[in-house]
């Protein structure tokens, strides 16, 4: 029996549909893998295709199983279709040798062109590591990366820390300039401000190509080439340079989950069917996002996508990924109107069992490659098992994204008045995480930043942001938003799980929405940066946000808080709106009531020890009125048992830190 039935007995009644899982898994490695040969060594696909110098010339090669002839056409023949036709090899892979070492050149503007059902198309290149926007015609051409380049990492035998707090990042909107930023730029002036503020962790969106810079990168057209609209592939690879040399790991944002539909820059009808790499027919149209859907049971899908993992990996030193849209690869109807109240609808006709083996393969690749490297779902079906290991009837993710948490605040915010607020109910669903596995909590994401939606400090303060943010002004709305934004997130950080997620200058409250420049803005682009100036200017209350977070983040790495699974309830008194709970060293006490302060409150403790307040909401620092003391607290003994005793303001979280333990009292021996 597998371990995921020991850790979900309610389980049982699938214990089929989980030996099935496990069989297509097998299957599917012994079907793809040469004798002894790994996941590894069959996950190359980037060392055959595309450009290749070598001793005396240039390789090109390509797969299209279905095409009728290829050429290769660019500036080095001035973009003559056919002059340059490729050779049929074997099991549709064609190939040509361009003779002479500068016979191409790095930076050399290239197209294929494909014959096929008697049609003759342009397409760039499946492998292309660059492809960049003709300013003319606003097309996209390929560049030829020459890979004799040698970048020189200093990275060698990084590791980064065990514990996970991610700082999600668009390299494009990072700087405060109206302009699309560059890796560098990102590397050398936002980096020192994800290092101070303790996240050791960068997830990195819209690094893959895509030819809409407003899709936020999820609409990918070239799997292999690194964004161009943010540099060159060597200034990706000095931003993750950088950042290893400061501890911080970096995470792709990695869109395996569909692709953009275009087929002049895409690797949609390349070799002039759907079907090499998608479905064919409504199984292949996304019918949310306009896109296409892979066919994860082809071998050369399976070949194309692994061997993108490992590209990633080998040639830019990503650390490891963030999954998107798992949930919408997990299941036939993409998880569209499903509820998931029920196990049965994650064993069911609807399940894509495809797609839960590639995304075990993937995960064993990855460990593959790099044993430290870390694996994100976002999944919000919360499929069992996703975050277990393979060998215990896994998928083998390391985290999935706790996607319930910021849904549960928006619902208390939007539609609860603060007197209503069921504060043991959103313990629970800070709680609400499957055995054995890990959970990302997270207040907002990308997601609730978009035109459409609102950041937490808009839905708590909303147009008074724009007037009364000035440190001298004094207004209700504000103080109230001030105070429930650095309590909502410490909360959500302390109870909600086992890694912690932040997208960039939420953490000081930033006021503005993400609206890419489009025709309906002027494609302005006011709303698609972020301005660091108003933390730092030293007159604002983001100052106090800013601060609040990133004390909030030293004070727990420092006590190595995730190593502790869950947060012990200490105590909870729901019609007072207030909560207490431990986790590994920390005493977390939460008094959301909006008017009433509470004095003597007896918290009972896990051990005989001081406590000393480490950080309080209520601080000056943090724009609070310094009501509560930073004293050391002694334990005391009630009926065999010990308390602290705690005066909690209405609206203010207090952390103490545990200190000295108490050995037992000498037990008396009988005369």
């Amino acid at each position: 029996m597998y371990k995921i039935l020991e850790l979900n007995p309610q389980l049982m009644d699938f214990a089929g549909d989980i030996d099935l899982r496990m069989f297509l898994y097998r299957a599917t490695k012994q079907r793809i893998l040469t004798a002894g040969q790994t996941l590894n060594d069959f996950s190359n696909a980037h060392d055959y295709y595309g450009f290749h110098h070598v001793d005396g010339g240039w390789y090109y090669r390509e797969w299209a199983p279905s095409a009728y002839q290829l050429y290769l056409e660019g500036e080095f023949n001035n973009w003559n279709q056919t002059s340059h036709p490729l050779k049929k090899l074997d099991n549709g892979n064609w190939e040509i040798f361009l003779k002479g070492d500068k016979a191409l050149w790095d930076g050399c503007k290239v197209k294929t062109v494909v014959d096929a059902n008697m049609t003759r198309t342009e397409h760039l290149p499946l492998y292309t590591r660059r492809a960049v926007q003709n300013k003319t015609n606003n097309t996209f051409e390929a560049e030829v990366v020459d890979d004799r380049k040698v970048f020189n990492w200093t990275d060698k035998d990084f590791r980064g820390e065990d514990s996970l707090y991610i700082y999600e990042a668009h390299v494009g909107m990072a700087q405060e300039e109206g302009k699309v930023g560059t890796y560098r730029e990102f590397a050398d002036n936002t980096l020192p401000h994800v290092k101070k503020a303790g996240y050791n962790t960068i997830q990195l969106m819209a690094i893959m190509e895509h030819p809409y810079y407003g899709s936020f990168g999820y609409q990918v057209s070239n799997f292999f080439a690194a964004s161009s609209w943010f540099g060159k592939p060597e200034d990706l690879k000095y931003l993750i340079n950088t950042a290893h040399s400061m501890g911080i790991r970096v995470l792709l944002d990695v869109v395996h989950s569909h692709a953009v539909k275009n087929t002049a820059e895409g690797i949609n009808m390349f070799d002039g069917t759907v079907w090499q790499f998608f479905h064919d027919g409504d199984r292949g149209e996304h019918p949310a996002w306009g896109t296409k859907c892979f066919d994860y049971g082809k071998t050369g899908v399976l070949h194309f996508l692994l061997s993108n993992l490992k590209f990633w990996m080998t040639e830019y030193h990503f650390d490891g990924f963030r999954f998107d849209g798992v949930t919408s690869m997990l299941y036939h109807d993409h998880g569209l109107g499903t509820d998931f109240n029920d196990n049965s609808k994650y064993f069911s006709y609807n399940t894509h069992t495809e797609a839960i083996t590639y995304l075990q393969l993937a995960n064993e690749l990855i460990r593959q490659v790099n044993p430290n490297a870390i694996t994100i779902a976002e999944d919000m079906s919360g499929m069992p098992g996703m975050c277990l290991p393979i060998e215990d009837g896994g998928v083998g993710f390391d985290y999935r994204l706790g996607m319930g948490l910021p849904d549960m605040w928006i619902k208390t915010v939007k539609e609860k008045s603060d007197e209503d607020w069921d504060i043991f109910n959103m313990w629970c669903n800070m709680c609400l995480r499957r055995p054995g596995e890990d959970t990302v909590a997270y207040l907002e994401s990308h997601d609730q930043a978009l035109v459409g939606d609102k950041t937490m400090i808009f839905r708590l303060a909303d147009a008074n942001m724009y007037t009364d943010m000035n440190k001298d002004c004094h207004n209700p709305v504000i103080d109230r938003a001030i105070a429930l934004h650095k309590m909502i997130r410490l909360f959500t950080l302390a109870g909600g799980g086992e890694a912690y997620l932040n997208f960039m200058g939420n953490e000081f409250g930033h006021p503005e929405w993400i609206d890419f420049p489009r025709e309906g803005n002027g494609w302005s682009f006011h709303y698609c940066r972020r301005q660091w100036s108003l933390k730092d200017n030293g007159f604002l209350k983001y100052q106090w946000l800013n601060d609040f977070d990133e004390d909030m983040i030293h004070l727990t790495k420092e006590k190595n808080m995730f190593s502790q699974k869950m947060g012990d309830l200490l105590l909870s008194k729901n019609p007072e709106q207030v909560l207490v709970f431990y986790r590994k060293g920390l005493l977390f006490a939460f008094n959301f009531n909006p008017s009433k302060s509470f004095t003597n409150i007896l918290v009972p403790i896990p051990n005989n020890a001081d406590y000393t307040v480490a950080m309080s909401t209520d601080d000056e620092k943090y724009g609070g009125w310094n009501q509560v003391k930073h004293m050391i607290y002694d334990a005391k003994e009630f009926d065999g048992k010990q308390y602290v005793e705690l005066y909690l303001p209405a609206r203010t979280a207090v952390v103490l830190k545990e200190g000295y333990i108490r050995p037992p009292k000498p037990v008396k021996k009988a005369k």
